[in-house]
């Protein structure tokens, strides 16, 4: 991020938008104060009410791109409670502040709610509440309702309205699914190479569809299926996941979709084989599971390096995947762990590099990329192993126009060859464009 002007009235606003990797979350985490100065190379002058960031903490407020960086806390009041203990409110005031940004953000399951227990998109949400409960006078939004289902991004639309109606506090929000917020602020602002291009009144975003062209697919049969899987955490009264019943063919891609805590996560975490249902059974055909131990049918029993071959995984929070200090290395590793010659392996990984706009990052360590960078790398690990079952938790997740487009066709490609594909998503327009079965989740 590099030639940033950029003014912001008290009471204004902003919607910032940009390419992936722009530097929106870098802008967002230096105006919240809290970026290591010995990480990276600060230039120019940043201020937020005339302070230098760090020393203006006390009146920002912060929602990062990952939930899971800001839980502090195992019961989800507590955790909406931390900021306001730590700035010394008296205990009847904390708590019902408490109880009206969970109100707010719509989290159905009050304080005694364990965190560990949320989806990532109820995580957003408990987060939100934190940084509401304390009346913050600069409110940064990184990708608010990205995990959101519709009604949920909805609502938390409405309730950063209802917050900052009084305009006695400012608001920065980043998102790439700008139309919804076009309502509700004052100006729009692209974060571009070398500076900011501000938008005129009235500026609607192109469609991300627009001009999209991909190969069919041919129909096959069933590779991997459920068969009443569930799963219940122990001691929880409430399944995470009821049975559910799930067929995924060869050239064909099943949407799942839902509300934020219906098991969408939990279903993709048994169909790839990474966890045991509690209740019902995961089970390969024959034909994906030839060549494992005694050709063993069930997924979550074959090892890593029969597993990697055959399906291919995308975890909700890209980073707990990524393995290697190097993107070259994470992208060579699926196919070296296959079988492949290390010179075929590097030359998989150059591919895929080129294609989801990654190159010019090969060298770097995956830890330091954008929130939608290491979404598309995330991607890109599971199609290095080119395998014949895809399982991807919301994988456009972070995506300008044009990376979105690239993911998309990449994993029509994948269909169109006879890999069978799940997705798990909110985005509405993956499913339309993609999705030729789909799954909504109660």
């Amino acid at each position: 991020m590099t030639g940033v002007d950029l003014t912001v009235e008290p009471g204004e606003r902003v919607l910032l938008t940009g390419p992936s990797g722009a530097g929106k979350s870098t802008l967002l985490a230096a105006l919240a104060g809290i970026l290591d100065p010995e990480g990276a190379e600060l230039t120019g002058e940043l201020t937020v009410d005339g302070l230098a960031p760090p020393a203006a903490r006390g009146l920002v407020g912060l929602l990062a791109q990952d939930p899971d960086s800001q839980l502090v806390m195992t019961r989800a009041g507590d955790d909406v409670a931390f900021g306001l203990e730590n700035a010394g409110l008296p205990p009847g005031e904390i708590w019902a502040r408490v109880d009206d940004a969970l109100a707010a953000v719509g989290f159905r399951y009050g304080r005694e709610r364990p965190t560990q227990a949320l989806s990532g998109g109820e995580k957003q949400r408990l987060v939100l509440a934190g940084v509401l409960a304390r009346r913050p006078g600069l409110l940064l939004l990184d990708e608010p309702t990205a995990q959101l289902d519709g009604p949920g991004a909805a609502l938390v639309r409405d309730t950063v309205a209802r917050a900052t109606a009084g305009r006695l506090a400012t608001v920065l929000v980043v998102d790439h699914d700008a139309g919804p917020w076009l309502p509700l602020v004052d100006r729009v602002v692209e974060l571009a190479p070398g500076g900011v291009v501000e938008h005129r009144p009235g500026w609607r975003p192109a469609s991300r569809t627009a001009g999209l062209r991909l190969p069919p697919a041919p129909d096959g049969p069933v590779l991997l299926g459920t068969r009443a899987a569930g799963f219940s955490y122990r001691g929880s009264p409430v399944p995470a996941l009821a049975p559910t019943d799930v067929a995924l063919s060869a050239g064909r891609a099943l949407a799942v979709t839902g509300p934020n805590g219906t098991g969408k996560s939990t279903l993709a975490l048994l169909l790839a084989g990474l966890r045991a249902p509690t209740t019902g059974r995961v089970e390969a055909a024959p034909a994906l599971a030839a060549g494992t131990r005694r050709d063993i049918r069930e997924p979550v029993r074959w090892r890593a390096g029969e597993l990697v071959g055959r399906i291919g995984t995308v975890f909700q929070n890209p980073e707990q995947q990524f393995l290697t200090g190097r993107l070259r290395d994470e992208l060579a590793l699926g196919p070296l762990r296959s079988g492949s010659h290390a010179t075929a392996a590097r030359a998989t990984a150059d591919v895929l590099l080129e294609r989801l706009g990654l190159t010019g990052f090969a060298e770097a360590n995956p830890y330091t990329l954008s929130g939608g960078q290491q979404r598309r790398l995330s991607v890109a690990t599971a199609l290095a192993t080119s395998p014949r079952v895809l399982v991807l938790d919301e994988p456009t997740f972070g995506q300008d126009a044009e990376t979105w487009r690239e993911l998309v066709t990449l994993l029509a490609e994948q269909r169109a060859q006879g890999c069978a594909v799940a997705v798990v998503t909110h985005d509405t327009d993956l499913v339309d464009v993609l999705a030729d079965d789909r799954l909504a989740l109660a």
